[in-house]
């Protein structure tokens, strides 16, 4: 029989279920980071990438995911960090990273660029090298990869849970705070809608002897809320919204910035996210008016919001990988622009 899940707000979230046990140690870290950015007067984005897990024991051997590997955040962090920003990347541990990426996936195995040369001569130890048609590639890759290790403008933070996303996002967005306007949160994370409260989980593995299983889960909290009035008030907050019915689509990321009073929405199609994406934001002097959660966007504020399409071409598939155009490219651009006037705003 089903009933109707609990909802947590984001106060009783936090009340309730543990933080991780690196927590503390991760954000002074991240604080560090942010000051060091702060001196050297660069802005700051938050990209969250992958998708979280919804662990069923305390003790986990079970847990719900979804299909998110991390490329949007991935991507999207190196055209960040080429367009000046410092990056902190938080990811699902094992997604894609930036610039390993390009040799993460199976029609780009990194093994592939290498060769072993010597092996014919005696007494010379075989020496690895990078196949010859690879080198420009990699070498542009490398290049970039060593240019930010030397900047010091990436810093990577990993979570598993959709419990450690939440207590890191939160801790993450109060530390950023001290940037104001100069700091961008890039939502991008495909984050868990329910969750099973630790007081509800079985301590051990549940037997599979015991039959069927029946599982009563609650809705995650809304975070979006607390950090426009809270965490991080004068950030420059992009979410996502996924859908795959066309006709959901706008109406619900209008209802999420008419509910949040963020600054941008990017929806995208489940089949068309790779090759299209509409920035859905309130029009210059416009102001939110708050509704209540699950309430559609009222006629009379329709005309308050702007729709900005993106598009680029499908690739033919003889293109090689590492020559195909990535939409990320464009919606960073999109992004710093839109970041740069509100900045100048302040």
């Amino acid at each position: 029989m089903y009933s109707e899940p609990t909802t947590f707000s984001a106060e009783e979230y936090f009340a309730t279920q543990l933080p991780p046990p690196t927590l503390q140690h991760e954000i002074e870290r991240v604080r560090e980071f942010i000051s060091r950015q702060a001196k050297e007067g660069r802005n700051v984005v938050l990209v969250t990438s992958g998708g979280t897990t919804v662990p069923l024991e305390l003790n986990v051997v079970r847990f719900l995911d979804n299909f998110s590997a991390g490329t949007r955040g991935a991507t999207s962090a190196e055209y960040f960090l080429k367009a000046g920003y410092a990056v902190i990347f938080m990811h699902r541990q094992f997604s894609l990273q930036p610039f390993s990426r390009h040799y993460s996936h199976s029609t780009n195995p990194f093994l592939d660029f290498l060769e072993i040369d010597g092996v014919d001569q005696e007494g010379s130890p075989p020496i690895v090298s990078v196949t010859p048609s690879k080198r420009a590639d990699l070498l542009d890759v490398l290049t970039m990869y060593k240019a930010v290790h030397a900047e010091g403008t990436l810093h990577t933070l990993t979570f598993v849970t959709v419990n450690d996303y939440l207590w890191l996002l939160r801790a993450v967005s109060q530390e950023l705070s001290v940037l104001e306007r100069k700091a961008m949160f890039y939502l991008a994370a495909a984050v868990s809608d329910f969750f099973l409260p630790r007081q509800r989980m079985s301590e051990h593995k549940i037997q599979s002897g015991k039959g069927s299983l029946h599982i009563e889960m609650d809705q995650v909290p809304k975070i979006l809320k607390p950090m426009v009035d809270e965490w991080t008030k004068d950030g420059f907050i992009v979410s996502f919204k996924l859908e795959t019915d066309d006709n959901l689509l706008l109406p619900k990321a209008k209802a999420a910035l008419e509910r949040y009073g963020h600054q941008v929405v990017i929806g995208n199609d489940l089949h068309r996210r790779k090759y299209e994406v509409v920035f859905v934001s309130r029009k210059a002097g416009t102001s939110p008016r708050a509704s209540p959660p699950g309430s559609p966007t009222s006629a009379a504020n329709e005309d308050q919001f702007e729709e900005y399409w993106l598009r680029i071409p499908i690739p033919d598939a003889s293109i090689p990988p590492h020559q195909v155009k990535e939409i990320e490219e464009d919606i960073i651009v999109e992004l710093v622009k839109r970041h740069t006037a509100w900045v100048s705003r302040t």
